[in-house]
């Protein structure tokens, strides 16, 4: 009799708070391990062109200064900026030597942070939501997971915006939390609330087609709107500064069209081998993780129900 009933248990009966418990710790093992790659690929965004097309500079020797024009903007030059980064390995190398080695986990406290409440909700409302869709969906069942992924993805990502905005202000330079502090304060000022959700809307458009399309080909579609995302995030309290318009980066489409003026079409796809490089891995480890920690509270819950079971009715 109790073996029946044993067997009539669900072999995915798995309760939300284990799905969050599982969820958590793949979150916080993918940080640890790709947050260098986050920190070097938004280096690589961030950085301006040191040339720009139709711009021109002035040298100083220690004699006298020279203006230097820059003719066509993409023509290999004698002078390089200082910090500025030629790719992936030259970025890691120049972190690592002028800031140190604890550089590459800038913003690793906020990315812990944001991870737990953004994989919470994802995966949790994933899997809950996936379940009731193909229940209600019927024939159409098989785009389910599709739109319960999109509706998931998009509820994680306006959670945690803010988190994110600080978290690239960190990865962007090296700063302390009193100047980053100093930063927000100033952009809510000015602002207002809205300000810690700059770049939400390049943030959705970057991540909702990891909900259906192939790991390897949208992190390659998505990047420009990560590169915008990221723009906007690191631009915060810069315009204060500098006294400009807030509204100078207001749309997606005008900054893409900014950023190809400044930079060409290159300019889109910067950090296009630290993220293409992160993104397997730390999809790989998430995944997994979450997956290992499902089936440990299955058999945990199975094995506790049969015990219940078979203990004697008083």
């Amino acid at each position: 009799m109790s073996s029946q009933k044993s067997s009539s248990v669900p072999r995915e009966y798995i309760t939300p708070v284990q799905q969050m418990i599982a969820s958590c710790s793949g979150a916080i093992i993918t940080s640890l391990f790709v947050t260098p790659l986050d920190v070097v690929k938004t280096r690589l965004q961030v950085q301006r062109n040191p040339f720009p097309k139709g711009k021109c500079f002035v040298y100083c020797n220690g004699l006298m200064d020279h203006v230097c024009v820059c003719e066509n903007g993409n023509s290999k030059a004698w002078y390089k900026k200082p910090g500025h980064f030629s790719g992936t390995l030259d970025a890691f190398i120049k972190i690592i030597r002028m800031e140190g080695i604890r550089s590459l986990w800038s913003g690793l406290p906020p990315t812990l942070v944001m991870a737990v409440p953004a994989t919470v909700i994802y995966f949790t409302c994933y899997d809950q939501l996936c379940a009731v869709l193909k229940l209600r969906m019927g024939d159409r069942s098989d785009y389910a997971p599709l739109l319960a992924g999109a509706i998931a993805r998009v509820g994680s990502v306006t959670v945690i915006s803010p988190l994110e905005l600080i978290r690239t202000k960190m990865q962007s330079e090296k700063q302390s939390y009193r100047e980053l502090s100093a930063v927000i304060q100033s952009a809510l000022h000015s602002e207002g609330w809205r300000s810690l959700w700059r770049g939400w809307g390049p943030t959705l458009l970057r991540d909702v087609p990891f909900s259906g399309q192939t790991l390897t080909f949208a992190s390659v579609v998505t990047l420009p709107f990560d590169v915008v995302k990221t723009k906007r995030q690191v631009e915060l309290g810069e315009l204060q500064t500098m006294k400009l318009s807030t509204q100078v980066s207001s749309s997606t489409y005008h900054l893409m069209k900014r950023i190809v003026a400044e930079n060409g079409v290159s300019g889109l796809f910067a950090g296009f081998l630290p993220r293409l490089i992160k993104v397997a891995p730390a999809c790989a480890i998430m995944i997994s993780t979450y997956e290992f920690g499902k089936a440990f509270f299955r058999r945990y819950n199975q094995k506790k129900q049969r015990v219940t079971q078979l203990q004697p009715s008083t």
